[in-house]
């Protein structure tokens, strides 16, 4: 399966390359929340419990930084325990700060996709809430065109088996979570959740886009 949907990414990306560096240069690439250079951009990716995904995002070749927090809300600045409620209407997400010139927005997306469970309502696993839905919170019209792109091309191959639920919405609000979930794995690696969730996640992860991760 996963090695399936990698062929057809690689594959959309090759027919689709010539097309992408004509909307580069038509497309202003600067996101809402600016970066440090013209070289950087930033996305903003819900695909479950943060915890989980950012420690995957954190090994990714050309990612700078990988913020936890919380987006697409009514409620300013909610903490963890307001977001648990399932009343703000924010999803768990990651910032993701990458070099355009060390890893692609396909190659992010492709990653993205293929990390969680994009048919899968407001749920992941045993996690279980809007907070958790599958989200791609677009910066600039290239994201939203890109990720539609794939969406829809990866829902007609079936490579999922059930139809994708992956929302694709502008991107209003963020707010960085508490300090104690940035860096959770690293900090908290021998934790029962580590163990046995997060650290099958990262091995799958490694076992796919080895060429795509930090040397260590």
């Amino acid at each position: 399966m996963k090695k399936m949907i990698h062929l057809l990414m690689a594959t959309l990306f090759f027919l689709t390359a010539c097309g992408q560096q004509k909307l580069k240069k038509e497309i202003p690439s600067t996101p809402l929340l600016k970066s440090k250079t013209m070289h950087t951009e930033i996305i903003t990716l819900g695909n479950g419990c943060f915890w989980c995904t950012e420690a995957i995002f954190q090994q990714v070749k050309g990612v700078n930084k990988v913020t936890s927090g919380y987006s697409g809300g009514h409620i300013e600045n909610p903490s963890y325990e307001e977001v648990c409620e399932k009343t703000t209407g924010h999803a768990e997400v990651l910032q993701v700060e990458f070099d355009t010139t060390q890893v692609t927005l396909d190659e992010i997306l492709e990653i993205f996709w293929q990390t969680h469970d994009p048919t899968t309502l407001n749920q992941q696993g045993n996690d279980v809430g809007p907070q958790y839905r599958s989200v791609v919170f677009y910066h600039n019209k290239q994201q939203k065109e890109r990720a539609e792109f794939f969406k829809k091309k990866l829902d007609e191959s079936g490579a999922f088996g059930k139809p994708i639920v992956t929302a694709i919405e502008p991107f209003t609000n963020y707010y960085a979570a508490e300090n104690y979930h940035q860096d959770y794995y690293n900090k908290n690696g021998n934790q029962p959740y580590c163990n046995y969730v997060i650290r099958p996640k990262l091995e799958k992860f490694e076992k796919a886009f080895k060429d795509k991760m930090k040397k260590q």
